[in-house]
């Protein structure tokens, strides 16, 4: 319909025949200029301009929408960020703990069994000595019996008497208690 106006006064325009120069003003053509404006003004206003405006005022809004998201994801992430710093921090912390604890178990493991091992080297060591002391008091009577057994067998012979074995076995443990004593 634009086009059709337009047209319209082009054609009137050029059957007028126009001999003026280029800065002489037509009245006729000034009007038609400003009557074709203003109509294309209307339509445009009535069919381009309010969904133009429509459209970019739907489109500010889903930037303002977009932006405010955005803000929001911001923030959101802002938020995980320093929960996981906090969790960061704090599972740092418990390994710091469980290391501390695992030490001091290990230096108590440790103790606990040179403890252990002391106390096993002493136990031999004593069982090791009253083992010597018995094998010497063992050896110790064996050779005093022998001792005594080799006095009567002397004694006897010395003598030539007829004591009784048990007699003279009794006499020679007797001088040897005498003599240990000393």
């Amino acid at each position: 319909m634009v086009a059709k106006i337009y047209f319209a006064v082009i054609s009137i325009i050029a059957s007028e025949g126009g001999g003026g120069g280029l800065l002489s003003v037509d009245g006729g053509l000034a009007f038609w200029t400003t009557l074709t404006f203003l109509i294309l003004l209307f339509i445009l206003g009535k069919f381009a301009w309010k969904p133009i405006l429509t459209a970019l005022k739907q489109r500010e809004e889903a930037i303002k929408e977009s932006l405010a998201q955005a803000e929001l994801a911001k923030e959101e992430a802002k938020k995980i960020l320093a929960e996981n710093q906090a969790s960061l921090a704090k599972a740092e912390e418990e390994s710091k703990k469980i290391i501390e604890q695992s030490r001091a178990y290990a230096e108590n493991l440790k103790q606990q069994i040179i403890n252990e091992s002391k106390a096993q080297a002493q136990k031999l060591i004593e069982d090791a000595s009253s083992e010597i002391e018995r094998q010497k008091l063992a050896a110790f009577d064996e050779l005093k019996n022998q001792v005594a057994q080799i006095a009567v067998d002397a004694a006897s012979k010395i003598l030539k008497e007829n004591l009784d074995a048990e007699k003279n076995k009794q006499l020679v443990e007797k001088y040897i208690k005498e003599i240990s004593k000393n």
